[in-house]
């Protein structure tokens, strides 16, 4: 494996910081998050046009910039730095990925082009809190419960009378469900015997949608509760391709690998918000004094400061290797988000009593840990269902390849 970055890979690492450092700010970022939107509208159509952020896993064929789902993962590592509030997570890593797998070629002409310029954001929309099992990052996605088990609850679909679908039903935890312009939303079909989950594109302005912003942890992570009462939509893969664009199996799987691809990118993007939390913690005590003396050479502080050091290094490595191999994502994401509780709960401890304040920037780095741990983990539970598929502790099965 060569871990070398490419001159373009640089350039786009580079280009980003450049514009994150002067336009987000932690006072920008605070700002933002408590617009409308819940981010910085006029940032996003710059990063869009300038480095075609949400187009750059996505082909040239639909005017993306058509690079790999790595490239993806390093931009989100700077994204990360900076705690960019911003759409690029709900619909490059989470909706393009299905859109691709699964649209027919219609669908994937119409959606594409605008998504990868930015003027069309999407959100996933999973019945109650299970993203990370829809993603089968916690778990089998195959089982039914997760999104309604098609009795009751969850989001129920139903064909319609004069053809197309209808939805019905409730979703509370959908990430920049607020404000995209496209819901791609899971639901069941086929009633209790037939019982099957497909996706379905819904548009903001379809009737009988609902959408109200929630009251999150980390605000740069909005989240809202999405209610369908009867709503027209789209089935993603189209009515006439028949059975096989309906194939529960398939959206599964497709669900499954857009979760290996997003949580390498959640991990990137968890080691950059862990770098820098870090690094500011590090600046903070080289220039504090305490007893005539700056706090960081105390050998207690050191040795603190030394053992996240290594574990943020140890996550960038991981998080690293799931950009050139997804599957190893889920494993890189626990090891990222661990690294960012344990960075985020000691740069808080050692920048004493003013990191514990509302006006400092240390509690954003916290709640970004605690909110990403509460919609793509936990990290025990990540690791959990990774050592199940491995076979770690089954000793007669034989264990699938997992580089921890």
């Amino acid at each position: 494996m060569d871990a070398a970055f490419t001159a373009e890979q640089d350039e786009i690492r580079r280009t980003l910081r450049e514009i994150l450092g002067k336009r987000c700010g932690p006072d920008e970022v605070k700002a933002a998050v408590r617009t409308a939107a819940g981010y910085d509208r006029e940032l996003w159509q710059q990063l869009s046009q300038r480095i075609g952020l949400p187009g750059l896993a996505v082909a040239e064929e639909y005017g993306g910039v058509g690079c790999t789902s790595a490239d993806l993962a390093l931009a989100c590592e700077e994204t990360g730095r900076a705690l960019l509030p911003s759409p690029l997570l709900a619909t490059a890593a989470l909706c393009v990925p299905l859109i691709t797998a699964l649209g027919t070629a219609a669908q994937r002409s119409a959606l594409l082009p605008p998504l990868a310029a930015g003027g069309l954001t999407a959100a996933l929309a999973v019945p109650g809190p299970a993203l990370a099992t829809a993603l089968a990052l916690t778990g089998d996605n195959a089982a039914g419960p997760w999104s309604g088990g098609g009795r009751a609850g969850g989001v129920q679909a139903r064909a319609g009378a004069e053809g197309g679908w209808r939805l019905y039903g409730e979703a509370a935890q959908v990430l920049d469900g607020h404000s995209a312009s496209l819901l791609l939303v899971a639901a069941h079909t086929g009633g209790f015997a037939r019982s099957r989950t497909l996706l379905f594109l819904v548009r903001e302005d379809a009737p009988g949608l609902v959408r109200s912003r929630q009251t999150t942890l980390d605000e740069t992570r909005p989240q809202a509760r999405i209610q369908l009462r009867d709503v027209p939509a789209e089935l993603l893969g189209g009515d006439e391709a028949g059975e096989k664009a309906g194939e529960e199996a398939g959206v599964l799987e497709a669900l499954a690998a857009t979760g290996r691809t997003a949580s390498a990118v959640l991990a990137a993007e968890a080691v950059g918000a862990a770098g820098q939390a870090l690094s500011r913690t590090v600046e903070y005590v080289c220039g504090r004094e305490q007893f005539g003396r700056a706090i960081g050479s105390f050998q207690a502080v050191k040795h603190r400061l030394a053992d996240l050091y290594v574990q943020v290094e140890a996550a960038r490595s991981a998080a690293y290797y799931a950009a050139w191999d997804p599957r190893q994502g889920a494993l890189a994401l626990a090891q990222a988000l661990e690294a960012l509780r344990m960075t985020a709960g000691e740069a808080i401890q050692l920048h004493g009593g003013i990191g514990f304040t509302w006006e400092h920037d240390a509690h954003l780095y916290f709640k970004r840990a605690a909110a990403d741990e509460l919609l793509f983990g936990p990290v025990h539970r990540l690791r959990a269902y990774a050592a199940d598929r491995a076979g770690l502790f089954t000793p007669s099965a034989t264990p699938e390849k997992v580089a921890v």
